[in-house]
Formats: structure tokens, C-alpha cells, sequence
């Protein structure tokens, strides 16, 4: 059976690879896209059943392609969002091959090119784009042993409080997903512990402008990306219940038992570091600075938008923040599940070649791996703080389409470059 050849094999089917297509497909480069579920499958599948995107409607997107019978400023669900995903590689006419996993890819030695080994057969491609994405394995830090009598689940897993066992629940990490389930737990009647470690925590919306339009105005969403190993800044936003500003101080008075940085488990008792108040007020002054880059933007522009002196205004310190706790024994807290929402790794071991650092994170200029014609789609910060976003995920592919097509002209020359002679002679 003849081995299939494509120049170009692009591996994940979420937005980093339907965006990848769109722009191969409008280079006349020919292409397959394999993906190992379904289409946007952790969207379908790896989130909590509420959870609503942390950017409006008129700006999580795609150019091509609105949110049909959303408001410009909705925060549309999961199942929303996945079915656009799926609407706008039906658009496209991505090729999209669902249910085909990639095992192994290794360089043709002498030829050029890469075979490529999946589950429904082998394929030759020129070149790879590698379009798994920023969130790949789940990550639990080997803190609490897995023996130890709680339940414990990452964030990825979590669906609902009714899914969980009864008891009391601590969320660890206080990022955009910590920070929203512990909130969902706390309205769902849960006694809940949140541990906050280093956070952002922009406004959702200031002067009638939400703060996604404020980092555009403003240039952060095209911020350089940082220096290797120090790109991950956690951020805490929020869409839910139409959008709200997320406020550890709220969810302390609203009933959330906030601590430190987990630090240790020792005779079923978790230990937090004391940093929660240094942690709150990194926080807020981020929080502050946004206000204020706004303010000063606003007075230099000249922009007619209206002034909110009570966005500086904080809730009062809840006693969980003025004496904070430094352990918690599980059972004596009634704590039945421990929900880790604590980040991902990548996972590139498919992919045999050079590419990669001792840590096993990609060598790579915007996308552009350092092994010749092998592309990256979908890292944090892979050009700019928005690369991981829908709509900056489509710049970054067509960055990478237009790299791909340069290397292709390249190849198709066959002649003789020309002799200058010197302009003298």
C-alpha cells in the first residue's frame, strides 16, 4: 500500500490548527490536518460545564467569522464556542481527518521531509506544524500524595459541585479557572478554601470599555515575549455572570477561605506559605497601574469616556486576609476534594527531532522552529502576550503560512544564479 505524501501536515484540530488551515488553504499550499478526537475537542470536553470565554463575543474571534446571535459584549459558553470553531472549519473547508492520532514523527534521512505515523496509517509531509496548543497535560505538583484520604482532580476535570462528594473543597491556584470555580463552588452552597499565589488581575471593564479594548489601545496585547522561562504570569479574569472585576477581597467576604501559596502536606494537614497579603497587594497594584495607563490614555487622547473613581475603591479586608491561616487539617475541615488548578505541560514527544531545550519546551523564532521545516502554533506567547488567544493564535498562523511559502518558492528554484558583472567592466 503506497505510503500518502502532503507538503504540508499540521497536527491538532483546535483553533491553533483551523486557523493554520485557513491560511495554507489561502497560500495554495496543500495540507491535511489531523486531529485525535474531534474538532475543538477540549473545548467540548476539558472545561466545567459553566465556564463562559474571558473575552467578549466582538473580540475572542476569528476575523472571518462573527458570533451569530451573541451581543458584541456576551461572554459566550464553552459549547458556543466550540460549535464556532466547528462552523468556521466547515467555512474554511479545513481537512480535517478527526480520530487520527499522530504517534511518531521522525526526519526521512537523505530526502528531506518527515515520516509521520498515526493511527490509521503513514504519511510523508515536507514539513510539520505542530498545532497542539498551550494546554496539553494536566498538571498536579506532587504536593499531597495520592494515597493521602481526599479526592484530588485537576481543574481540567472538574465539571460541576454536584459531580464532586460532599464535604468542603480546597482550589489551589487562583488564576482564571481557580478563581472562577472557587466561586462557583461558594455560590453552590460549598465550603470552600481558595489558595492565591503571584496573580494580575486586570478590571474586567473600566470607563465603559472592557479590558480587552484597554490592552489593545494600550499596546499590551502586542508586548514582546519575555525572556525563556519566565513567560507564564497568572492572570485572574473573569466572564462569568456577565463579567465581573475578580476581587479575592469580594470572595473572602462572600464566605471563600482564602490562604498563601500551598506549600506541604504533612499527617493530613496542608500548609501555605505566608505570602497572601503580599500576594493580594501585587494584585491590586497590578490592578491600579491598569487603571491608571487608562486614565492617562483617556487625558492624552482626548476620548470622551466617562469617569468611575469607584473602580479604586476595594471591598473591606476579610479576616481570612488580616489573620491569615498558615495549615488546614482535611478532616477537621471537612475537606473531601482538593481541585489542583495549578497549569499545563507540553507534550511534544512525538516529534523526534532536534527542536527542543533540555526542558523540552521548543526552540523556536515566533513559531519558526530552529529544525528546518518544523513550525510551533498555539505556545503562550509564542510572538506576543495574545498568542494564545483566538484571535492572536490566526496572526501567529499566518505568520507561520507566510514563512512556509517563502520556503516553498525557495525550493521550486532550479537554475543558476546570475553573475553580476562589475559595474567598471
Amino acid at each position: 500500500m503506497p505510503v500518502e505524501k502532503i507538503d504540508t501536515l499540521v497536527v491538532g484540530g483546535g483553533q491553533a490548527g483551523i486557523a493554520m488551515s485557513e491560511h495554507l488553504r489561502n497560500a495554495e499550499v496543500p495540507h491535511i490536518v489531523l486531529e485525535k478526537k474531534r474538532t475543538a475537542e477540549a473545548w467540548r470536553t476539558g472545561r466545567w460545564d459553566n465556564l463562559v470565554a474571558n473575552g467578549p463575543a466582538w473580540h475572542d474571534r476569528f476575523p472571518g467569522l462573527a458570533f451569530e446571535e451573541a451581543k458584541p459584549d456576551e461572554f459566550v459558553s464553552k459549547d458556543r464556542l466550540a460549535q464556532y470553531l466547528v462552523d468556521y472549519a466547515a467555512m474554511i473547508k479545513a481537512p480535517i481527518r478527526e480520530g487520527v492520532e499522530v504517534k511518531e514523527a521522525h526526519r526521512l534521512s537523505g530526502t528531506g521531509g518527515f515520516l509521520v505515523r498515526t493511527s490509521s496509517g503513514d504519511i510523508e509531509a515536507r514539513r510539520i506544524v505542530a498545532a497542539t496548543g498551550a494546554f496539553q497535560h494536566p498538571v498536579i505538583p506532587p504536593i499531597v500524595p495520592k494515597e493521602a484520604p481526599v479526592q484530588q482532580i485537576h481543574s481540567f476535570h472538574y465539571k460541576n459541585p454536584e459531580a464532586l462528594p460532599a464535604g468542603a473543597v480546597m482550589v489551589v491556584g487562583a488564576g482564571s479557572s481557580g478563581a472562577q470555580i472557587a466561586d462557583e463552588l461558594n455560590r453552590a452552597g460549598r465550603k470552600v478554601f481558595l489558595s492565591v499565589g503571584p496573580h494580575d488581575r486586570p478590571p474586567r471593564r473600566y470607563r465603559g470599555r472592557d479590558n480587552v479594548w484597554w490592552l489593545g489601545v494600550l499596546g499590551l496585547w502586542d508586548m514582546a515575549a519575555p525572556a525563556p522561562g519566565t513567560e507564564h504570569v497568572t492572570i485572574s479574569v473573569s466572564g462569568a455572570h456577565g463579567g465581573r472585576t475578580m476581587d479575592f477581597r469580594r470572595l473572602g467576604g462572600e464566605g471563600v477561605i482564602l490562604t498563601g501559596l500551598t506549600s506541604g502536606y504533612s499527617d493530613g494537614e496542608l500548609s501555605f506559605a505566608d505570602d497572601l497579603q503580599q500576594n493580594i497587594a501585587a494584585g491590586d497594584a497590578n490592578y491600579l497601574e491598569v487603571l491608571d495607563l487608562a486614565d492617562a490614555y483617556v487625558a492624552r487622547t482626548g476620548l470622551n469616556l466617562p469617569e468611575e473613581p469607584e473602580a479604586r475603591q476595594m471591598y473591606p479586608d476579610p479576616q481570612c486576609l488580616t489573620q491569615p491561616i498558615r495549615s488546614v487539617a482535611l478532616q477537621n475541615e471537612g475537606i473531601s476534594t482538593i481541585i489542583w488548578a495549578t497549569g499545563f505541560r507540553q507534550d511534544f514527544s512525538w516529534l523526534k527531532v532536534d527542536a527542543f531545550d533540555d526542558r523540552g519546551a521548543p526552540l523556536h523564532n515566533r513559531g519558526v522552529s530552529v529544525e528546518p521545516d518544523i513550525y510551533f502554533l498555539g505556545l503562550p506567547w509564542q510572538s506576543r502576550r495574545g498568542s494564545s488567544f483566538i484571535w492572536g493564535v490566526w496572526h501567529d498562523a499566518k505568520h507561520i503560512a507566510d514563512q512556509i511559502e517563502i520556503q516553498r518558492s525557495y525550493e521550486k528554484y532550479e537554475g543558476q544564479a546570475a553573475i553580476v558583472q562589475a559595474a567598471a567592466e
